[in-house]
């Protein structure tokens, strides 16, 4: 497996991805919708945009585009996708793993997501609310997690990037 950074060729393949991956019932999931907007908007931050290729197919993707803490310039993690045949092989972790280390490379203070706790604390990921951290929808509660990277304090409200409608 590799893991490099997102090209738009790969573009096709990896909305095949996140629709597989998040595929429930028999219309498009909001996911790949998201991803389309992601691509577009603003916020992308292509360096934290990386597919994990396996026998030269992409087999997943994640993104992180910008947000903010309050004022402070963070990290918001989604999508995280894996292609069926390629799940519980360690594609996700793999690409979390890089997607951390490109953000402590570029001193980024930290990345959120929204997602199950018993997956995300493998990568120290903790309910935000610990930090100080608030989540753009109060219902998520303890799901809404965040990463903090440096020593200094990070506290206030998450604002995703526009694509998401937050």
């Amino acid at each position: 497996m590799r893991i490099r950074r997102e090209q738009p060729s790969d573009r096709p393949d990896v909305l095949r991805v996140v629709h597989e991956a998040f595929e429930g019932g028999p219309d498009e999931p909001g996911e790949v919708a998201l991803t389309r907007a992601l691509f577009d908007d603003p916020g992308y931050i292509p360096e934290f945009s990386l597919v994990a290729v396996v026998s030269g197919d992409v087999a997943g993707c994640v993104i992180g585009t910008r947000g903010y803490i309050g004022d402070t310039p963070a990290v918001g993690i989604a999508p995280l996708a894996v292609a069926r045949a390629h799940q519980r092989r360690a594609v996700g972790s793999a690409l979390m793993w890089a997607l951390i280390g490109a953000a402590q490379a570029r001193h980024e203070p930290a990345l959120v997501l929204l997602g199950e706790n018993a997956y995300y604390e493998r990568f120290d990921f903790a309910p935000a609310s610990r930090n100080g951290i608030e989540a753009p929808v109060a219902s998520w509660g303890q799901h809404f997690q965040a990463l903090v990277l440096t020593d200094d304090p990070v506290a206030g409200r998450f604002r995703y990037a526009a694509a998401f409608g937050l």
